[in-house]
């Protein structure tokens, strides 16, 4: 849903470039092999390093029409099982890269990356994470914001605004309230729009 927010209504109207960065829910919680949870750590953490499979060949760029195309299945879809590389295929990216999901040479340097945010924000956080500049220079992250639906317009740039003025003041570190409801995912995106 924070994806969703930044890239529908706020990237361009706050003239934002996003670079896209993995976080292991595998490496981050290790689930025992018992649980049920696991399965699900596991097959996203092959995507990760699909994803850098293809960072390293084609660019930063690159990773964000993969991150959208396969949450899109999962979350819209509901397919946690998809053939990765007929996907990458129908997003005309080399099916080989597919072959990563199953290749630990990817994992350091997904652990490198997610750990550069965690070091922004801690490590009993979980995902999003969102890091910038702050006016001062100084680059700080947040958990969050979690939300349950993407807001529209005045209020997505309302929402962004609000968070990036907190993390503009030191000594800022938490707001938080029980959910009460699920992620409303809207409607499955036609195509993926153009970032940065």
């Amino acid at each position: 849903m924070t994806a969703r927010w930044v890239v529908d209504d706020v990237a361009s109207e706050r003239n934002l470039k996003v670079k896209w960065q993995p976080i292991s829910l595998l490496f981050k919680n290790e689930p025992p092999t018992d649980s049920p949870y696991y399965d699900a750590v596991v097959g996203t953490h092959g995507q990760l390093r699909v994803m850098e499979s293809i960072r390293a060949a084609e660019g930063d760029d690159a990773v964000f029409g993969v991150y959208w195309d396969f949450a899109s299945r999962i979350h819209h879809d509901g397919d946690r099982d998809f053939d990765i590389a007929k996907a990458l295929e129908e997003l005309g990216i080399d099916p080989e890269h597919a072959k990563a999901a199953a290749d630990e040479k990817w994992d350091a340097e997904i652990r490198s990356r997610m750990d550069e945010g965690l070091a922004l924000v801690g490590t009993d956080v979980g995902t999003p994470i969102i890091a910038l500049n702050r006016s001062d220079g100084e680059r700080v992250g947040i958990f969050g914001p979690v939300i349950t639906r993407a807001p529209k317009g005045e209020e997505a740039l309302k929402l962004w605004d609000g968070m990036v003025a907190m993390m503009d003041i030191d000594g800022f570190w938490e707001l938080k309230k029980t959910r009460t409801e699920r992620p409303e995912f809207g409607e499955r995106p036609v195509t993926v729009p153009p970032v940065g």
